[in-house]
C-alpha cells in the first residue's frame, strides 16, 4: 500500500458506514476531522480518535481532503457548495465521495466544484457495514486519473478499488448497476423461497440446492441465510436507501433509452416494502410482505398461520 498524501483528511457523514470506514484511517494512524448531524455517530467517532469540527468549512480550513458519506445529492451538494459549505474552505483542494447519490448528481457537482477550483473524485462503496468495519469493501472510483491516483492511497484502506472511468458520474454508474442486481435477486429469491415454503419445503434445504444449482444469487448464497432465515434482519441497509438507489437506476437508464421491464416492477416492490415496512427497516425485510401475503414464514422452523392468503396488503408495519 501506498503512503497517504497528508496526515490529515476530513469526513461528512458518519452514520452505518461512513463511521466505520472514518475508524479505518483512524487506526491506520492519519488523523481524521469529522461533522455529523447525529449526535450519538459523532460522539463513536470521537471515541474512536477522531477530532469533531462545527461545519463542513470548519474542516476544509484545514485539511485539503473531504470524504463524503452521505444519504442523497441534495445533502452532498448542501455540505459542499452551501454557504458553510466546503468551497468555501481555504484549504480543501478535493473532494472524495463515497455515497451513492447518481450520476446526474455527480456530473452537476463535479462541474460546480470544478468552477470553485477544486477536485471532485466520484467513489461509491458496496459491501455494507461488515465491509466497512473490515475493509474489504468494493471502491468504485472515478474522475481524472490524476484526482484519483492522488486519493488512491486512502481509498486502498476501505477495501479493493476498481478505476471505472475519467469522469465523475461514471463510478456512481457502475454502484447502481450493482445495486439494481443486488436488489432483483433479493427480491425475486424473497418471492421464489415464500412460494417454496408455501408449498411445505424447508428454507434451509431450498437455499442447499438453490446455492448447488443454476439459480444461486447474492441473496441465497448471503442475505437470506445470515440474516433472514435466522430472522435477524440486521445487515444495516435500509429499505428506503435501496427503494432510492433501484430509483436512480431505472431514472438513469430511461435518460439512456434503455428499456426497463422488469426493472419498473423492481422500482414498485422496493416502493411497496418501504411503505409497509417503513424507510428505516433493514432491507432484508423485504421478504416480510411476501410472507405475510402468504401466511408463512422463511424461517429455520417455518411457521404457519391461519391467516387467509387474501391478506390485506395495505396494513403497515411500522418499524421506524
Amino acid at each position: 500500500m501506498t503512503t497517504p498524501t497528508s496526515g490529515v483528511v476530513g469526513w461528512i457523514g458518519l452514520g452505518n458506514i461512513g463511521g466505520p470506514m472514518a475508524q479505518r484511517l483512524l487506526q491506520a494512524g492519519i488523523r481524521v476531522l469529522g461533522t455529523d448531524l447525529d449526535a450519538e455517530a459523532l460522539a463513536a467517532f470521537t471515541n474512536a480518535g477522531g477530532e469533531a469540527a462545527n461545519s463542513a468549512r470548519e474542516i476544509a480550513d484545514q485539511v485539503e481532503t473531504v470524504f463524503l458519506s452521505v444519504p442523497n445529492g441534495a445533502v452532498a451538494r448542501t455540505v459542499t457548495l452551501g454557504d458553510d459549505g466546503l468551497t468555501q474552505g481555504s484549504r480543501l483542494r478535493r473532494v472524495v465521495d463515497l455515497s451513492t447519490i447518481g450520476a446526474s448528481a455527480a456530473e452537476s457537482l463535479d462541474r460546480d466544484v470544478a468552477t470553485a477550483g477544486r477536485a471532485w473524485i466520484d467513489a461509491p462503496v458496496s459491501g455494507g457495514v461488515a465491509g466497512a468495519v473490515k475493509g474489504t469493501l468494493s471502491v468504485m472510483a472515478s474522475g481524472t486519473p490524476t484526482a484519483v491516483e492522488e486519493v488512491a492511497p486512502y481509498l486502498e484502506h476501505f477495501g479493493t478499488v476498481y478505476r471505472v472511468g475519467d469522469r465523475a458520474g461514471q463510478g456512481q454508474v457502475m454502484k447502481l448497476v450493482n445495486n439494481y442486481l443486488s436488489a432483483a435477486a433479493l427480491a425475486t429469491t424473497s418471492e421464489a423461497l415464500v412460494a417454496g415454503v408455501r408449498a411445505g419445503l424447508a428454507p434451509t434445504s431450498m437455499l442447499e440446492v438453490l446455492n448447488a444449482s443454476s439459480g444461486r444469487n447474492s441473496a441465497t448464497l448471503d442475505k437470506f441465510p445470515r440474516a433472514i432465515v435466522p430472522r435477524l434482519f440486521d445487515l444495516g441497509f435500509s429499505t428506503g436507501l435501496m427503494a432510492k438507489d433501484v430509483g436512480l437506476f431505472t431514472e438513469h437508464a430511461r435518460q439512456l433509452g434503455v428499456p426497463l421491464w422488469v426493472g419498473s416492477s423492481i422500482q414498485q416492490i422496493w416502493d411497496h416494502t418501504t411503505h409497509q415496512n417503513g424507510p428505516h427497516a433493514d432491507f432484508s425485510s423485504i421478504v416480510q410482505p411476501y410472507e405475510r401475503w402468504a401466511g408463512v414464514e422463511v424461517a429455520a422452523q417455518p411457521s404457519t398461520t391461519d391467516t387467509d392468503t387474501d391478506t390485506d396488503t395495505d396494513t403497515d408495519t411500522d418499524t421506524d
